[in-house]
C-alpha cells in the first residue's frame, strides 16, 4: 500500500483547508473448518441449548484498524493508514477488568496502542499536522491519545465515553477526587440552537440545543505521574423533544481545537458528522467488493488481499463523492483514459447517445447503469455499490474492445 499512501499525501497537498482524519476499525469475518490458521475476533451468543446452556463460539476473522483522509466537503482523498490483525484468543473486556485495572496498565501493551500507531503513522505521512484533525468515535477516547496529539502539534476531534476527572475553576469549590467533566459542562450555559437533517433522504429536522466548555482535564489517577493535565473543549449537543420511533441525539465531544462561540461548536460538530464515511468506506469493502466472501485459509494471506480490496474500495467510493462534490469536474480527474474511451465506444454504439456534456456526473451515470442503476428521475445518487458492478462490467468491455480492435475473429 507504499504507492496509495504516497498518492494520498499528494491529494492532501493539493486539498484546501482542514484534512480529517477518520479512525475506525471493523471486522472481517470468515467461517473455517480450521479456525486458528487465521485467528479470531470476538465471542457471540448464537442463542441456547435445549438443556438451557447458552450457544456461546468464537468468531474467525481478521480485524482492521484504519485511518482515511477526507476533505471538509467530504470527498475521500486516501488512507494515510492501516493495521491488520488477529487474535491467538479471545477474553471480552468486561472479563479482563475483573483482574485488571485497565488505567494502570501502560498503553503499549494494550490493543488499543493502534489509536496512536495510526496517528504517528498518518502524521509521518502528510507532514503537516496543524492542519489535520483526527476524528473518531467513543472507542478512541483515550488519555493518551490526548497527550501524543499535542506532543505531535496536531488536532483531534473524539466523542466522550469516559467522565474523567476535572481541576475545578478557579472560583469554585476545593478540589477533590470526586470532581469530574460531566459537572462542569453541565453547569456550562446551553449556548443556542442548531437544526439538523435526519436521515439519508433528509426527510426529518431535528432541532439541538449546543453548549460548550473549556475544562482543565486530569489524567487518570494510575497515570498523573507520567501525563499533565490538559485544557480540553468540551461540546454537548442535544435534541430537543426527540421521536419516540429513535433513540434522542446526544452528542458529548472533547477537541483541543479553540472553540469561542456557537458557530465555532456547531461547525465541530459537522465535522464529526463526517465521521460516518468510514463507516461506509468499510461497508464498500464488505458489502461491494466482498471481502468476506474470500476463501483463503491463512491469515497471511487474507491481510494480502484485504490490502488489496482497501485500494480499489476506496478508489469506488472517491469515484461515486468526488461526482457528487464536483459533479461538472472533467472525467479525467477520476477516471482512466482507458475507461474513459470504452465509454465513449459504448455510447457511441447507441442509437440515440447519452453522453452530451464531457463532466464526470455523466460519465458515473454510465457507469453505474452498468451496474443495474436505473437512473429515474427520483432516483438517489448512484450508490458505491452499483459503481462498483459497473466499474467491473466495464473492466470487462474494455478488455472485449481491445482485443476486438487488434484483431477481429469468426
Amino acid at each position: 500500500m507504499a504507492g496509495h499512501f504516497a498518492a494520498t499525501a499528494v491529494r492532501c497537498a493539493a486539498t484546501e483547508g482542514p484534512i480529517l482524519i477518520l479512525q475506525d476499525t471493523t471486522e472481517f469475518i470468515y467461517g473455517r473448518s480450521h479456525p486458528g490458521k487465521i485467528g479470531f475476533t470476538r465471542t457471540i451468543n448464537s442463542g441456547r441449548y435445549k438443556a438451557g446452556q447458552a450457544n456461546v463460539h468464537t468468531l474467525c476473522g481478521v480485524l482492521m484498524h484504519s485511518s482515511l483522509a477526507v476533505s471538509l466537503a467530504g470527498t475521500p482523498l486516501g488512507l494515510t493508514a492501516a493495521k491488520f490483525w488477529t487474535r491467538s484468543k479471545f477474553k471480552g473486556t468486561w472479563t479482563l477488568k475483573r483482574h485488571v485495572n485497565p488505567t494502570r496498565v501502560p498503553i503499549e501493551t494494550k490493543e488499543s496502542y493502534r489509536w496512536l500507531e495510526n496517528l504517528r503513522q498518518s502524521m509521518a505521512l502528510l507532514g503537516t499536522p496543524e492542519r489535520c484533525v483526527h476524528v473518531a468515535d467513543r472507542e478512541s477516547d483515550i488519555y493518551e491519545l490526548f497527550c501524543l496529539a499535542q506532543d505531535l502539534r496536531t488536532r483531534f476531534l473524539v466523542r466522550v465515553q469516559t467522565n474523567r476527572l476535572a481541576k475545578p475553576p478557579p472560583a469554585g469549590p476545593r478540589q477533590n477526587a470526586d470532581h469530574r467533566v460531566y459537572a462542569q459542562l453541565d453547569a456550562a450555559p446551553w449556548s443556542g440552537p442548531h437544526h439538523v437533517t435526519v436521515g439519508s433522504n433528509a426527510a426529518e429536522t431535528a432541532c439541538l440545543q449546543v453548549k460548550f466548555a473549556a475544562i482543565t482535564t486530569l489524567p487518570p489517577i494510575g497515570k498523573q505521574k507520567r501525563y499533565s493535565s490538559q485544557v480540553l473543549t468540551y461540546i454537548h449537543a442535544l435534541e430537543l423533544d426527540p421521536p419516540t420511533d429513535r433513540p434522542p441525539i446526544d452528542w458529548k465531544l472533547v477537541t483541543n481545537l479553540p472553540v469561542t462561540d456557537l458557530a465555532g461548536a456547531v461547525e465541530k460538530l459537522d465535522w464529526y458528522a463526517l465521521r460516518w464515511k468510514a463507516e461506509v468506506f468499510h461497508k464498500v469493502m464488505k458489502s461491494g467488493c466482498r471481502a468476506e466472501e474470500s476463501r483463503l485459509q491463512t491469515a497471511e494471506r487474507l491481510v494480502k488481499f484485504l490490502a488489496l480490496v482497501t485500494v480499489v474500495s476506496w478508489r469506488i467510493f472517491f469515484l461515486s463523492m468526488t461526482a457528487r462534490v464536483e459533479p461538472d469536474a472533467p472525467p479525467d480527474t477520476v477516471l482512466t483514459a482507458a475507461q474513459i474511451a470504452a465509454l465513449d465506444h459504448i455510447d457511441a454504439a447507441r442509437p440515440k447517445p447519452r453522453l452530451r456534456r464531457r463532466i464526470l456526473a455523466d460519465y458515473l451515470l454510465q457507469i453505474a447503469m452498468l451496474g443495474g442503476y436505473l437512473a429515474r428521475s427520483r432516483d438517489p445518487p448512484p450508490s458505491n455499490i452499483v459503481v462498483w458492478r459497473g466499474l467491473t462490467r466495464l473492466h470487462d468491455i474494455a478488455v472485449g474492445i481491445t482485443i476486438g480492435a487488434k484483431q477481429r475473429c469468426g
